[in-house]
């Protein structure tokens, strides 16, 4: 399960990042507001931990406008503030539960355990665009005709895709659900991937295309016949 840590004081997200990452859980971390709203629509976390005083964009903020966009991801929020008003003011904008910092590991772990088996119960196993359906427990990808199986990265980038059907994303964003925090390195690596996925739709027939547009990113479209 992949979870996203919007925390402004790093030495609490690497914290927390360590908690999650020992109990078996990939863990990416986002230092303001801004920055997390866009790992937030990307869609690709199970779960998000949203601090409410942050930078360049507050988590209140981010919180609306993640639900005005259509995000339904399980949002815990995690403040250091203990006053009612804030719980439900948090509570009132989309959050699906609050924890007040400083908080044990356990309890964390069993917040995040509750809203897991709570937006699992909700979410089919597949994502289906076109001919192909992507298996998301077994990371497979089907045509009518043909099945292969995805790599790792190859898997996360696809799902990506497919989450933001005919959008265009950054290669930005791209990298840092692929790959975690911005690397210039993995420029390259991207449009490997891409070459791959390319390939392997083309192998099964797909009638999907992913289309480059210069400056801005790629996208995931259906291919007319």
């Amino acid at each position: 399960m992949k979870v996203l840590v919007i925390e402004d004081e790093k030495s609490i997200a690497e914290a927390i990042q360590a908690i999650l990452e020992n109990a078996g859980y990939e863990a990416d971390l986002a230092f303001d507001g801004e920055y997390g709203l866009d790992c937030i629509l990307t869609g690709i976390y199970d779960v998000i931990l949203l601090d409410l005083m942050l930078p360049k964009l507050d988590g209140i903020s981010v919180l609306k406008r993640s639900r005005h966009m259509g995000n339904d991801t399980p949002i815990i929020c995690l403040t250091a503030k203990s006053q009612l008003d804030d719980k439900v003011l948090g509570l009132d904008q989309g959050a699906n539960d609050y924890i007040t910092k400083p908080f044990e590991a356990e309890e964390l772990l069993a917040r995040i355990r509750v809203q897991s088996r709570q937006s699992t119960t909700v979410q089919a196993n597949h994502l289906q665009m076109g001919n192909l359906i992507l298996d998301l427990d077994s990371r497979e990808l089907k045509s009518p005709t043909r099945h292969i199986s995805l790599s790792n990265k190859e898997f996360l980038l696809l799902e990506t895709f497919l989450r933001n059907p005919n959008q265009i994303l950054s290669k930005d964003q791209l990298i840092v659900k692929v790959w975690g925090p911005l690397n210039e390195a993995e420029y390259n690596q991207l449009e490997v991937f891409v070459t791959f996925l390319r390939k392997k739709l083309r192998f099964l027939e797909a009638n999907l295309e992913i289309k480059a547009t210069r400056g801005a990113g790629y996208s995931i479209r259906e291919v007319s016949s």
